[in-house]
């Protein structure tokens, strides 16, 4: 049997490493595109070039790139999220289109804050929910997902938009931020501490790509995350009776929006209430690992203090 082969776009950031390492356990060959040609192949995510070539005849593509968010929302870097995620995803529609065998599936990212601020006890945010777009993050959503789905791609190409929520890990993303300030003692509740978090544990999120790109039943947009959102609040407790910290300082919405301001970030990526369900996921039979936020903040943490 011939070795099954992904391209990797973005494939040096955090979810890209673990992706990377996950497939290549499964026996792929992994090809990685990146801005810097680190174990992989060059691209700058907006023009085609030699890298294109290596589309033709490839199992699996997934798209991992886009200017991170954890800055300021000026003008200039609001332009460069929205241009580094729709970009990339239409020069990639590009490359598959004139691919003479092009890949079986394409997996792009998307983000579960295309979903509106949900509060209190609203159902959680299942596919089916028509999204607003109102907000940047949303209306980044909302776009990010037109350019991929208005690609001309050949029908013989299954198109999946994940959107991804929190994904915890050691590593990179958010979670080493989380656990630093919990040792600080900032593991109590941040604003009302009632706004929702959905998360994922990163082997979680590496199995669900893998679960996505072997089941023809999925097309269109996925939600991944755990089935099991929890309360800011609830989420910060977790921190704190795993790390124990000797104060804990309370974290008022006016004190976020100084810290915010100091470490050139927004406040919305904590007080934005994201509850969102896999329902899609779980219908299909993925089963999780880390379905709880307990287990998979134990765990890391558990390693991490080793």
């Amino acid at each position: 049997m011939a070795q099954r082969k992904l391209i990797l776009a973005g494939s040096n950031g955090f979810l890209g490493r673990h992706l990377r390492n996950h497939f290549q356990e499964l026996g792929y060959e992994v090809v990685g595109l990146n801005r810097t040609g680190t174990d992989g192949l060059r691209w700058d995510g907006c023009t085609l070039g030699a890298w294109a070539r290596e589309l033709e005849g490839a199992d699996l593509l997934v798209n991992l790139a886009g200017r991170s968010v954890d800055c300021r929302y000026s003008a200039a870097n609001r332009r460069a999220i929205l241009e580094s995620r729709t970009a990339s995803t239409r020069v990639l529609g590009e490359a598959v289109m004139a691919c003479a065998q092009p890949p079986r599936v394409w997996i792009n990212s998307s983000t579960a804050t295309i979903y509106p601020d949900t509060q209190g006890d609203a159902p959680a945010n299942t596919e089916s929910v028509a999204t607003p777009g109102h907000t940047f993050s949303e209306q980044v959503g909302l776009a990010w997902e037109q350019a991929f789905f208005e690609a001309a791609v050949p029908v013989a190409t299954r198109q999946v938009a994940l959107r991804t929520a929190i994904v915890l890990g050691n590593e990179g993303g958010a979670f080493p931020v989380m656990v630093q300030l919990a040792r600080w003692g900032l593991c109590t509740p941040q604003g009302s501490g009632q706004q929702w978090v959905s998360w994922l544990h990163v082997r979680d999120f590496c199995r669900a790509v893998a679960f996505v790109a072997d089941n023809e039943a999925l097309a269109g947009p996925v939600n991944l995350c755990a089935s099991s959102p929890l309360r800011n609040a609830d989420f910060n407790a977790l921190l704190a009776r795993y790390l124990r910290p000797w104060l804990r300082l309370p974290q008022p919405e006016w004190l976020l929006e100084v810290g915010a301001f100091a470490l050139r970030t927004e406040t919305e990526l904590i007080l934005k209430s994201r509850k969102v369900y896999p329902a899609r996921l779980l219908a299909a039979g993925f089963q999780f690992d880390y379905p709880r936020c307990e287990a998979a903040v134990g765990e890391l943490v558990g390693r991490a203090l080793t």
